[in-house]
């Protein structure tokens, strides 16, 4: 999905998860370290429709760790709930990519969890880039998120 609010684009993935019952604890509800792994399943989903997958920064001589990650829980999941992940890009102007995530439950809409995650850019020699490589500028440009 992508929107445009007046001269900012926001890039939106929304991809549906099934909780497992090894995904959930010994309260019946999903482990609080689950909504990780989730939010991992929308960036993935995200970078398979945007066109910017781990593969393509990888094939383009780059790796992006993970830096910064959080989590708010809000209503818990349990198992059998089919699950929506909302995953926001959020456009910065750093050498960074930053994601806001969403998680829904299907059956009502109840918001679930909400995190924001934050990755670096490290070249083939693991050093940190302290500027957008060219790809990425090349990807915000496609999707006009340049800014």
């Amino acid at each position: 999905m992508r929107i445009k609010k007046s001269e900012e684009v926001v890039l939106i993935d929304r991809t549906a998860i099934q909780v497992r019952f090894s995904e959930v604890d010994s309260m019946r509800i999903v482990w609080h370290g689950e909504y990780v792994r989730y939010f991992e399943d929308g960036r993935e989903s995200f970078g398979r429709h945007f066109g910017i997958s781990y593969m393509d920064v990888f094939n383009s001589g780059y790796t992006i760790p993970m830096v910064e990650l959080n989590c708010q829980y809000k209503s818990p999941l349990k198992v059998d709930d089919r699950a929506i992940v909302e995953t926001r890009f959020i456009n910065s102007d750093a050498a960074k990519i930053i994601f806001e995530y969403s998680v829904f439950r299907e059956s009502d809409n109840m918001l679930a969890a909400t995190g924001r995650s934050m990755q670096v850019f490290l070249n083939k020699d693991f050093e940190l880039e302290l500027t957008s490589p060219d790809f990425f500028i090349e990807w915000k440009k496609q999707w006009n998120i340049i800014g």
